[in-house]
């Protein structure tokens, strides 16, 4: 594994984590439970329990708690990665991992006692809402678009729109929904906290995607006069943007930690191909086209971990690192596709097969950047920064 700086209490942790993942989660790679839309809640708990049963769930969050910092969390994060079921099987997985991070930092005791402890247990997934249809004109890269609305009746609160790409919304216990609430100064947005199914919130569809690795896919979703009570306000009124990126930025991050793994392993994969396998004489990893290739491999596996690691650190130090969290993601999200895609052309047809699980993490990794922001918006946001600075040098 690629992981430059483990503390001792980070690597203590990984390296059980490693074990688990390779010695009991890499045989379900092929259980029939594994769908279109993500592995059935069925295999999540099965995998969970013996996660539970090992000592290795949710294993970056203590027993008192708190939580890894974010350089601990990525030697352990990037283990977990090493199958698609990883993340899974020890609740690491998007989006429970960035929402158990969020309410950790933000709600209220009560709504940690309940909304907060059953993910942390395992027993219980959430979703975000937040992305909405393109087609509507709602949120996605501009979250200044958001069209879903909150308003006031009494002490609680009435909440109308649709949402879209909505990751786990089929079978989730906890969602926090991000609707507008205000609209002097610009649009502001408020999240709410509610419990899951409910009514109101009525999943319209589950897409077909590229991706297959989270349980219950991504929905299409409706809320329709979904009430709810003040007490069930995440934060503050209108602070919903802020909070987002209080998330976000670490979301962003695990997703590289995880992704890592996964592209780790294909090369491993691909690895072992090449040594065993001949062709005009020889082992491929012989001739210099596949050698190559896995060299640069190696190359962009360890400059994406240093990326890891040093974003890492910024939010360590108490930064939102929004910048450097946005240079993280382009950076990793990239050099692990190119990873991925060696990996595929290396092995040839079996790369293409669902023999390995290298072609899965293809399509993961494809997906990836896309996800939290796609390359072009982080870039064009790094362009906007960079033109401040400049302009501001010349004032």
């Amino acid at each position: 594994m690629y992981t430059p700086y483990p503390t001792a209490q980070s690597e203590d942790i990984g390296v059980r984590v490693e074990r688990f993942v390779r010695d009991v989660v890499f045989p379900y790679e092929q259980d029939p439970r594994r769908t279109a839309h993500g592995p059935s809640d069925e295999l999540v708990q099965e995998l969970r329990a013996k996660a539970r049963h090992a000592g290795v769930l949710t294993p970056h969050i203590l027993d008192d708690g708190s939580h890894l910092t974010q350089m601990e969390t990525a030697a352990v994060l990037q283990r977990s990665g090493l199958s698609p079921l990883g993340p899974v099987a020890l609740n690491t997985m998007a989006p429970d991992e960035g929402n158990m991070y969020l309410l950790g930092k933000v709600a209220t005791p009560e709504q940690k006692s309940r909304f907060l402890d059953a993910l942390t247990a395992g027993r219980a997934r959430s979703a975000f809402f937040m992305t909405e249809p393109a087609d509507e004109g709602g949120a996605g890269s501009d979250p200044g678009m958001l069209r879903t609305t909150a308003v006031p009746d009494g002490p609680d609160w009435v909440i109308n729109g649709r949402k879209l790409f909505i990751t786990g919304a089929d079978g989730a216990s906890v969602g926090i929904v991000m609707a507008r609430t205000g609209q002097e100064q610009g649009i502001k947005a408020t999240m709410f906290l509610v419990e899951l199914p409910n009514p109101a919130i009525r999943i319209e569809r589950v897409l077909d995607t590229l991706d297959s690795s989270m349980p219950g896919g991504h929905a299409q979703v409706l809320i329709e006069d979904l009430r709810v009570p003040s007490s069930q306000v995440l934060g503050q009124v209108d602070e919903g943007f802020h909070y987002a990126q209080v998330r976000l930025s670490p979301a962003r991050l695990s997703h590289c930690m995880r992704w890592l793994g996964a592209a780790s392993r294909a090369h491993e994969i691909a690895s072992a191909y090449a040594v065993k396998r001949t062709a005009f004489g020889k082992p491929l990893i012989d001739h210099e086209g596949v050698g190559f290739m896995l060299a640069d491999n190696l190359i962009d596996l360890q400059q994406s971990a240093l990326m890891i690691d040093w974003c890492a650190g910024v939010l360590d130090s108490g930064s939102l690192a929004t910048t450097e969290s946005s240079m993280a993601k382009v950076a990793v999200s990239d050099a692990l596709f190119r990873v991925a895609d060696r990996c595929v052309q290396v092995m040839g047809g079996r790369g293409v097969s669902g023999d390995t699980v290298v072609e899965q993490v293809f399509r993961e990794i494809r997906a990836f950047r896309i996800y939290d922001g796609p390359t072009e918006v982080h870039k064009w946001s790094l362009a906007k920064k960079i033109k401040r600075k400049a302009l501001g040098r010349q004032a």
